[in-house]
């Protein structure tokens, strides 16, 4: 094996996140390619669809929060936000408290179309099949606690 890295038989932690994580990003990639596909079935931009993943079906978030946790810029929130309108997927609010501050719910069309992009967009790859129940439940729990929120204290010490 010429340039392939062998999981099984590297040795050390960091040996083994280096090789973990290439292996899991291939896969993760490699479900890219319907990214396209699935926007345009949608009649959205790549960039609409990415907003429909990141809007809470039950819970309306402001703009700038939204455009927060996309990282990136409220103005390229409000064009991605025109662009799931346009669809019908979702709609503009005023916080009863704060008028001025808009904030984004998904319609009944885009909670419609938010399962059918998880649908289409999240199923588990081929790839997975292959593990046993008991590596697939520990896979699972191994990625929730690597991806979990450690405990932070509200201020530094």
């Amino acid at each position: 094996m010429t340039g392939e890295i062998d999981p099984v038989t590297t040795d050390g932690d960091d040996d083994a996140l280096e090789t973990a994580w290439p292996l899991l990003m291939g896969v993760v990639l490699e479900q890219r390619w319907r990214w396209p596909e699935v926007a345009t079935e949608l009649g959205l931009s790549q960039a609409g669809l990415r907003a429909l993943l990141g809007i809470d079906p039950d819970q309306p978030r402001p703009m700038r929060d939204l455009a927060r946790t996309m990282n990136c810029d409220p103005s390229y929130v409000t064009a991605m936000v025109d662009d799931l309108e346009r669809a019908g997927y979702a709609e503009r609010q005023s916080l009863p408290a704060d008028r001025r501050v808009k904030t984004v719910a998904l319609t009944s069309s885009g909670r419609q179309a938010l399962r059918r992009v998880q649908r289409d967009l999240f199923p588990v790859p081929d790839q997975m099949s292959r593990l046993t129940p008991t590596e697939r439940r520990q896979l699972g729990r191994l990625l929730a606690a690597a991806l979990s929120e450690p405990d932070r204290p509200d201020v530094d010490p």
